[in-house]
């Protein structure tokens, strides 16, 4: 019941990140805007999931994780409706601010539930690896299932589609224990930092990318992203009660573990992203044709998670983290090679690897990252690494906006974005071959 339940969450988290990357489009058409209203009815959703992880983690062990889990979710339906509801752009971008928040509060919850109700080593690395299936299988189905209900019911059905699995997971949670109540401290300067930080960073990157980062209203944004992100460190060095524990980067494990989660997602929802409008835009693909061309690079996730826990178990998590990034890697540096001739089942097969490296890549990182934390820092670590994760998807999304807007043709754009991705996960494939085959968790950390 814990793991269906988590399991579930999971899978509703990760379908609302790609299903509407599909019916971009149509949701243009419907409601008006450009690209920045459509980067923002993406990065509205990362944005928060990203901004308020920290502070759900702490949530999550103050409340127990089976409350915060169940009230997450509840929100997360309301916001559903609502987004099927929009009438306009403006009302449509709030709602998936407040699925986003929803998000946060469920994520390290559903985390922290397998975390808890798996003591054992093996069986808690067997327990993530199908708790990602979830996620695998909203990363599979979210491109076909939003294309297709876009073109057959319209692009409204895309979060109405939520609801059924939302009501089976609240039936699952029901039947679960009570979490206990652990003690965790709320930290509201370092919040409300958090939250101007990226959304500065974000409205600048977006906004600049369309109107010029010469406007004073870009640099604005962006200083006040910079002074923000300044207090909000000084916030969790000197704050009584920080959220994000400042000794946990004394693990070289954990720093380089969130560097690789920030590049995955940079890479995999960016370029979803990206191919996403070429292929409609570029190539003139119905959303339907659009969903169905990303099936060959998403139909073997699910699988692929299973295998790097296999692989984790027998050679540690080091190997399936490397080859993942590395897989990826090869797979990006083919795509620059796309352009208005290319046959458009090629641009599917090439972007394959992109999907298989970060699934062989993902299970390894979660649970590496879960080695060395305390089980009684499950829900905070959770939140640490999927905050970077979320930031790497919503800044890989503005970055990746501004180039195709800002180099001169759609395609001069596209081939930047792939190669400024690949390059990072390079570096990020490097740092971690530096890692020690177990980690450590200090004792200054725990004494925190």
């Amino acid at each position: 019941m814990v793991l269906g339940a988590a399991l579930l969450g999971f899978f509703l988290i990760s379908l609302d990140a790609l299903i509407v990357t599909v019916a971009l489009p149509d949701i243009g058409r419907g409601l008006g805007g450009g690209m920045t209203g459509l980067q923002w009815v993406v990065d509205g959703y990362t944005l928060m999931f990203a901004a308020l992880m920290l502070s759900a983690g702490a949530l999550s062990d103050r409340v127990g994780a089976s409350r915060a889990f169940g009230g997450g979710l509840v929100l997360f339906v309301l916001a559903s409706m609502a987004c099927g509801f929009a009438p306009g752009l403006a009302v449509l971008v709030v709602a998936r601010l407040v699925q986003g928040a929803a998000a946060a509060v469920m994520m390290p919850a559903s985390l922290a539930l397998v975390r808890q109700g798996y003591r054992d080593r093996a069986e808690r690395s067997r327990a993530i690896a199908v708790w990602t299936v979830g996620g695998a299988v909203a990363v599979a189905a979210g491109p076909v299932v939003g294309g297709a209900l876009t073109a057959t019911a319209g692009w409204r059905w895309i979060f109405f589609v939520n609801l059924p699995a939302a009501l089976l997971a609240l039936a699952l949670l029901a039947r679960v224990p009570r979490s206990p109540r652990l003690p965790a401290r709320l930290d509201g300067v370092g919040q409300v930092t958090a939250v101007l930080a990226l959304g500065g960073l974000t409205y600048g990157v977006i906004e600049g990318g369309a109107e010029g980062f010469g406007r004073p209203t870009v640099l604005a944004s962006l200083l006040v992203a910079v002074a923000a992100a300044v207090a909000f460190l000084l916030a969790q060095a000197r704050g009584s009660r920080p959220m994000l524990p400042l000794p946990l980067f004394r693990t070289r494990v954990v720093a380089v573990s969130l560097v690789v989660g920030f590049m995955l997602n940079a890479a995999y929802y960016g370029g979803v992203f990206v191919f996403s409008l070429y292929l409609q835009q570029e190539r003139g693909q119905s959303a339907l044709q659009a969903g169905v061309l990303f099936i060959p690079m998403t139909a073997l996730v699910a699988v692929v998670n299973l295998a790097s826990a296999r692989l984790a178990a027998r050679f540690g998590p080091r190997v399936p983290l490397i080859a993942g990034q590395l897989v990826a890697v090869a797979g990006l540096l083919t795509l620059p090679v796309v352009d208005g001739r290319t046959g458009v089942w090629v641009v599917a097969a090439l972007m394959v690897p992109v999907g298989l490296g970060g699934a062989l890549a993902v299970p390894a990182l979660t649970a590496m990252l879960l080695d060395v934390v305390p089980a009684d820092r499950a829900g905070t670590a959770g939140a640490v690494l999927n905050t970077a994760r979320q930031v790497g998807g919503a800044i890989a999304v503005a970055v990746y906006g501004a180039l195709l807007a800002g180099a001169g043709t759609f395609l001069s754009g596209m081939r930047w974005s792939v190669l400024l991705a690949a390059s990072g996960l390079v570096v990020t494939a490097v740092a971690t071959l530096t890692l020690p085959r177990s980690g450590k968790w200090p004792p200054e950390a725990e004494a925190a």
